[in-house]
């Protein structure tokens, strides 16, 4: 593996366990009294945020070892395009494109919830209290831990 794939492996792991850290300091109530944390505040976006850039940098990991380069403007999407050729010519699991495609939408869709509240300020809707996010963001970390063991195996 070459050293630019082994620092995007480590930036994906670091992602991957700021994610954990985040997703049980929600959960644990001695964590939260020991930071200080109040029982409502939670960080399940954080987690899938997170988790997200987990799989991100560990698809860029595998990227960089092919000698395929994605880089800004679009950086990003065009990180997904050619992860999605990889599968497509069946060098990649399917199933790995699946969880990279929800990591995806549940970013896209928080990118919305910020929007929305932005323009609406003092209204709340489902999803924008921080316990609702507890399901999806540990469907996140879930995804974002497989996917990040099958790209540390291609790397090695």
């Amino acid at each position: 593996m070459n050293s630019r794939s082994k620092l995007y492996l480590e930036r994906a792991e670091n992602e991957l366990n700021l994610g954990t850290i985040l997703f049980q300091l929600s959960e644990d109530n001695c964590l939260q009294k020991q930071f200080q944390v109040s029982k409502l505040d939670t960080y399940y976006g954080a987690v899938i945020s997170h988790s997200y850039y987990s799989i991100f940098y560990a698809t860029k990991a595998h990227l960089t070892k092919k000698n395929i380069k994605t880089n800004a403007p679009e950086e990003h999407r065009k990180t997904y395009e050619q992860f999605k050729l990889l599968v497509e010519t069946g060098v990649i699991d399917l199933e790995l494109l699946k969880i990279y495609q929800n990591a995806m939408i549940k970013a896209d869709y928080l990118v919305g919830i910020l929007s929305y509240e932005k323009s609406k300020r003092g209204r709340f809707t489902y999803k924008t209290l921080p316990q609702a996010n507890q399901e999806p963001a540990s469907n996140s970390l879930k995804n974002a831990t497989s996917f990040f063991k099958h790209m540390t195996n291609l790397c090695s």
